[in-house]
Formats: C-alpha cells, sequence, structure tokens
C-alpha cells in the first residue's frame, strides 16, 4: 500500500505539535509529538507503508518498522478516511487518486444535515489544543498580504477610507516577505486587497506563494477574474477564494459595490470557480442596503455547497471617521436578520442547539484568554510595508517591513507585546454582562469606534445587538422545545 499527501492538504510542525491541514473541506487536525514523527514522513510523492514504517521508526529509540507497521497503517487510513491522505496499490495508483479537492464529494447542504465532516480523530478539539499552546508560544500560523490598496469597486461599507487605496506592494518587499514566512514556518498566506487582482504582477505573485506550499487563500470581489488565473489557481494546490456577495438581487448588489454590472460578474466567477473545484466562501456584511436579502444569498451559497458568512455589524472606517456607519443595521434591525440566519443556515442552528436560558445565564469563560488570533497566531500587512494586527485595525502599526524583519516585528515589538497582553478579563464590562454568551468583543471594531483608538473602549452597539441576539435565539430555542 502507498500513501501521499493529499493535493490541497499542508502539514506543519507547530513545537511539538504535528498539524494538517485541508483547504478545501476546511478541516484540520493536531496531533502529539509521536503523531507528529508519523505525519513528518508523508510527502506530496506516494511512499509504500514499508518505507514510511522504515522513516518512522528510525525516529524513535530501539524501534524496528516492523514493529510499528500495523500502527502506521491505522495511523494513515484514518486520515485517508478523513480526506487527508490519498492511497492505492500502486505508486501510479496513488497518484492517480490524488485529484485534490472535489465539489462532486462535498455532500449537499440541506435544513437536516451539514456538510462539513464531523468525523475526528482527535481526542481533544483542535482549535482548543493550538489556541492554548499559541497563548503561551506566539506562532504566525496565518499572514494577510495586502498586495495592493487599490480597489476597482467602492463600497459604501468599507473600512478602508477610499482617498488611502492608491499603493501597490513592490515585487521585492513581497518576494522578500514569502521568504521570510517560509523560514518562520507559517501555513497560510492571504492575498488580500483592496482588490488583489487589480495588482498588475497578481499571476506572478499568486504563483510564486503556491509553489512554496503555502495553503494560499485570497479576498477578492472576483469581477477581474480570468482563464490564466483559474489556471493558476488550480495549478498544484488548488488555493481558496473567499468573496462577498451582498445579495441575488442585482440591482441591491451594485448599490453596494457602487459598479454596476458587478453581481453578475462574481456571481459568475464564482459559477467558474466551482466548475474548476476551487474551494470558494462567500461573506455576506448586512447593512441597510441588503438587509432583507441573506436569506436567499443563504440558500444559494448552500445549493452550491458553499460556506456563507454573515456580518451584520460592519465596522467604522480605521482612521476614527463613522461616516460608513450610516449604512450599518440598527440592533432592532438586526433581529430579523438573526431570525433569517437561525432558519435558513444549519450550521448556525448546530452551533446554538445546546443552548438554553440557563446554559445561557451560566456561561462562563476564561479571563486569561486572547480576545481572538491577533499577535497569537495571525497578522497583516498593507502594501507600504506596515504589519498590524488584522484587517480592520489598521491605525495599529507595530513595525514596517522596510525597517525591521517580520521575526523582529512579531516577536519584539512593543505593539504586539501588547496585544498580547490583552485579555478578556481586562474588559470589566464584558465579564459582568448577561448578554456574553452572544458576543465576542473585539478591539479593533473598538478602536475604529473610538475617537481616541482605545481598543478597550466598548461600543455600545455590540453590546445592543448582543442583547437582541439573546433575546431571538432563546425565543427560537424556546419554540422548537415546546
Amino acid at each position: 500500500m502507498y500513501y501521499a499527501l493529499r493535493k490541497g492538504c499542508y502539514i506543519r510542525k507547530i513545537g511539538n505539535f504535528g498539524y494538517i491541514k485541508s483547504s478545501g473541506l476546511f478541516n484540520d487536525l493536531a496531533f502529539d509529538q509521536s503523531g507528529q514523527v508519523f505525519l513528518s514522513a508523508l510527502s506530496r510523492t506516494p511512499k509504500s507503508l514499508e518505507k514510511l514504517s522504515e522513516e518512522i521508526a528510525a525516529a524513535f529509540i530501539d524501534i524496528k518498522s516492523g514493529d510499528i507497521i500495523g500502527d502506521v497503517k491505522e495511523f494513515f487510513d484514518n486520515l485517508a478516511d478523513d480526506g487527508y491522505v490519498v492511497c492505492g496499490a500502486t505508486y501510479r495508483e496513488t497518484n492517480d487518486n490524488n485529484m485534490g479537492f472535489d465539489y462532486s464529494e462535498v455532500k449537499q447542504i440541506n435544513l437536516e444535515e451539514d456538510y462539513t465532516p464531523k468525523n475526528f480523530r482527535s481526542a481533544n478539539d483542535t482549535q482548543e489544543v493550538l489556541d492554548k499552546y499559541f497563548r503561551a508560544n506566539p506562532y504566525l500560523s496565518n499572514f494577510q498580504i495586502e498586495l495592493t490598496s487599490k480597489c476597482n469597486e467602492r463600497c459604501i461599507h468599507c473600512y478602508i477610507p477610499h482617498e488611502y487605496k492608491n499603493t501597490d506592494i513592490s515585487a521585492d518587499l513581497y518576494y522578500g516577505v514569502l521568504e521570510q514566512l517560509q523560514q518562520m514556518g507559517t501555513l497560510g498566506v492571504t492575498l488580500s486587497g483592496g482588490e488583489p487582482m487589480a495588482h498588475p504582477q497578481f499571476k506572478e505573485f499568486l504563483l510564486a506563494a503556491k509553489e512554496k506550499d503555502f495553503y494560499v487563500h485570497v479576498l477578492t470581489n472576483l469581477t477581474l477574474l480570468d482563464d490564466d488565473i483559474v489556471r493558476i489557481m488550480k495549478r498544484g494546490n488548488a488555493c481558496g477564494v473567499q468573496t462577498s456577495l451582498y445579495s441575488m438581487i442585482a440591482e441591491h448588489h451594485d448599490a453596494i459595490t457602487t459598479v454596476k454590472g458587478s453581481f453578475e460578474k462574481t456571481k459568475a466567477a464564482i459559477l467558474r470557480l466551482i466548475g474548476n473545484n476551487i474551494p470558494v466562501q462567500i461573506n455576506c456584511p448586512v447593512m441597510k442596503a441588503n438587509r432583507d436579502d441573506v436569506a436567499d444569498v443563504i440558500k444559494w451559497g448552500h445549493e452550491h455547497k458553499i460556506r456563507v458568512n454573515v456580518d451584520y455589524s460592519i465596522m467604522a472606517e480605521y482612521d476614527h471617521r463613522t461616516d460608513n456607519l450610516a449604512n450599518r443595521l440598527s440592533p432592532e434591525e438586526c433581529r430579523s436578520v438573526i431570525k433569517s440566519i437561525i432558519e435558513n443556515d444549519e450550521t448556525y442552528r448546530v452551533d446554538i442547539s445546546g443552548l438554553d436560558s440557563v446554559a445561557v445565564s451560566n456561561y462562563d469563560y476564561d479571563p486569561n484568554e486572547p480576545f481572538c488570533g491577533v499577535a497569537v497566531n495571525t497578522a497583516c500587512m498593507v502594501a507600504n510595508g506596515n504589519v498590524y494586527p488584522c484587517p480592520g485595525w489598521q491605525s495599529y502599526v507595530c513595525g514596517n517591513l522596510y525597517e525591521k524583519s517580520l521575526s523582529e516585528i512579531w516577536l519584539e515589538s512593543n505593539e504586539m507585546k501588547k496585544l498580547r497582553a490583552l485579555k478578556r478579563g481586562d474588559m470589566k464590562k464584558y465579564s459582568s454582562c448577561k448578554n456574553k454568551a452572544f458576543c465576542s468583543p473585539c478591539p479593533g471594531r473598538f478602536a475604529n469606534e473610538s475617537p481616541t483608538g482605545n481598543p478597550m473602549e466598548v461600543a455600545e452597539h455590540f453590546c445592543a445587538v448582543a442583547e437582541v441576539n439573546r433575546q431571538t435565539v432563546l425565543e427560537y430555542l424556546k419554540k422548537v422545545k415546546q
């Protein structure tokens, strides 16, 4: 029997952990030190069971390959069952089986069963294991690179002020950053903008990131997608794409992007990616212009086996202006959107199924937890070389890559250290709030909305939305349990 890492899957060593991720099924697994040794023997080139057993046995003291061949087979058979590994009776058969992500293998989403595989092999939740490790050992797992701040759309809710959309990243800076990320063992690289495809060297940049075996993700409006880009995306490990679709009504979508015809281009491009087996996700930011259109976007996504992420609380511009918030839903307007999500998104219904009024009242959290992954396992950069915590929080500059290496900024900058020192327990209002089970306090959102840029100054809008969310969810759960 032969085994090989499946196209679209990636392996990294994180401390003593072995980590494997599938870009198509959006699954991942973490293994202990022994599991890490097993994973390290796997490659994209098929290896026989005997060869794998020999390499793994060599990493242990007084262990012969014959002693562990059964364990090795079970380990890789399980990974094959979960979609991370391909196998075959011969080298050629294994190569022929390695077709990568295929939408035909994804189960249709319906109101009864979510398409996300639920057969996990790890004893503990992968994210919990890694989050605990990252708290004490910051590891830059994912890095977002803004290729250009220029954009061919002018979305009415955008948190990037339009007058700042005028810079392309230099080729030297881009390739230098890729080299540094490879040296740091980073897994994921996200190419963003502005509109990343508007950069004149986008195709070369995309190919370079893929050839370094990063899990490459592209944040794009897809209106500039062409045949060459599709071919590059499919080459080797197909990369993932995330795009925004605001409505299934063209006029509503185009009113948000302020570009006529953008809906038809984005929709057609999504279908084109699906037809080429390129994993794609949809974001649906909801505002006054599309508040009644959420259900149709979710349904359309589900019909095409695509995840739809809904955000009904858009954030202020990063220079602390709040003009774009004129488009934001009021807390009460969020109620109908939340109801629509509950009714149409099976994944969300599964998430809330175990809740009731008692569970909500007793909800607790670790006060020493960070708010999110910024400065713990993720960071971003803009085209001028500035490094910052997350896409929306560009006013908080942690360093510039023309002046310092990424490793120096990540490990040594005072700004990163301050972010790592922020804990959920520091936000007293959150810790005593009855709605905390329905709130994910975000220092970046708070900083943008604060006139002084204070990340701990709670924006009351989000508190009010959490209250509406709690009421709506509990009303739904009470109704279904009657």
